[in-house]
């Protein structure tokens, strides 16, 4: 292999969310190793000054550039990391520096790609990189991104979004999942496979891959909604109906509609179909259940149902959904592929919401 320069700069500033700083450089030098350094990554860290930098985590970061020392060099990567801050009620807000924004724009204009990391998809688009493009951002700022920026596409489901040569991630791990893309897209699927099970981790989930749990989609604010929720889970194999809700609610099947809608944005339909498909998911990646089993007490009643579910909410099938993220033994009759890691993807605890991914 053939050995190519490539400039990664990951961008500083005050507050920056750790991991999306440290994780991206890992993939890159794990993919230099795994290649005998015919990788040639050249990852710095760039600031407004040589001073160290605080991170969200209270951990200081030491640059290797100033941005200044930059504007003569060609960069083909520039990873622009987030910072987020929270309200009294526990709302996460992005932080954006009108500075790091300036510097993150002119510094675009000299490379080949940029990039984003979890809320640092909000300096992009300040910046006017996003406009005209599909992006995504982590769940819990989406909607602001949307609101700010409505020249941007922005769909909060993937873990990740190619847009030509303006790449943006979703959570925080999902930088993983975005820099095995990039290395993917310089150097092969090889590699990165290599370097992922360095990582301990699949290769690679793929960019439609949903960064939420979908139960824990929306908190509910009333016990009227978390009782509902709750008794949908308890009877998820029986058909429920809208009057079957409304009547276990105690209201009309109009209000139980407008009460999914004011709630949890949703109508009751769409919600159990969510409900389902998670369960699904989880049957599917820790289980050896037939997928009759997993349509049967997951209420699809087919397996056909099951799979049209998948398709219209994942973009994929329960067969390759198991594929990629079965955990422990291989599926019924399948034998695990030679080298694979069975991981299990981390998933949010507990009903009080997400947790930055």
């Amino acid at each position: 292999m053939h050995t190519v320069s490539r400039l990664i700069v990951v961008v500083l500033f005050e507050g920056v969310d750790l991991l999306d700083v440290t994780g991206p450089p890992e993939v890159f030098s794990l993919a230099r190793r795994e290649t005998d350094e015919a990788a040639d990554y050249d990852v710095v860290l760039a600031a407004e000054t040589m001073d160290p930098v605080t991170t969200g985590a209270g951990v200081r970061v030491l640059p290797d550039v100033t941005f200044d020392e930059l504007s003569a060099r060609s960069i083909d990567t520039l990873i622009v990391p987030g910072a987020v801050e929270m309200d009294g009620r526990r709302g996460v807000h992005p932080r954006i520096d009108p500075a790091v924004v300036d510097r993150v724009r002119r510094l675009a204009g000299r490379t080949r790609r940029v990039t984003s990391v979890c809320v640092g998809a909000h300096i992009l688009a300040a910046a006017g990189l996003l406009d005209g493009k599909r992006a995504t951002t982590h769940w819990s700022t989406a909607q602001r991104l949307a609101a700010d920026h409505p020249a941007v596409e922005v769909d909060a489901d993937p873990i990740f979004i190619r847009e030509g040569d303006v790449w943006t991630g979703a959570g925080i791990s999902a930088c993983l999942d975005l820099s095995l893309a990039l290395v993917a897209d310089d150097l092969g699927e090889a590699v990165a496979l290599r370097v992922a099970r360095q990582l301990v981790m699949y290769l690679k989930r793929p960019s439609g891959q949903s960064q939420f749990s979908v139960p824990l989609e929306q908190v509910s604010t009333t016990r009227r909604v978390e009782d509902l929720r709750h008794h949908i889970l308890r009877h998820l194999a029986e058909p429920l109906t809208v009057a079957d809700l409304a009547a276990c609610a105690h209201v009309s099947d109009r209000q139980l509609t407008r009460i999914f809608k004011n709630e949890l944005g949703t109508t009751p339909h769409a919600y159990i179909e969510s409900v389902r498909v998670e369960a699904a998911r989880r049957q599917l990646e820790s289980t050896d259940a037939t997928l009759e089993r997993v349509a049967s007490t997951c209420g699809f009643g087919t397996v056909d149902t099951l799979v049209r579910a998948f398709r219209r909410r994942l973009d994929t099938t329960p067969t390759e959904y198991r594929r990629r993220f079965r955990t422990g033994a291989s599926a019924p009759g399948q034998a695990a592929p030679p080298g694979s890691v069975g991981v299990r993807r981390r998933r949010p605890r507990g009903s009080g919401g997400r947790r930055l991914r």
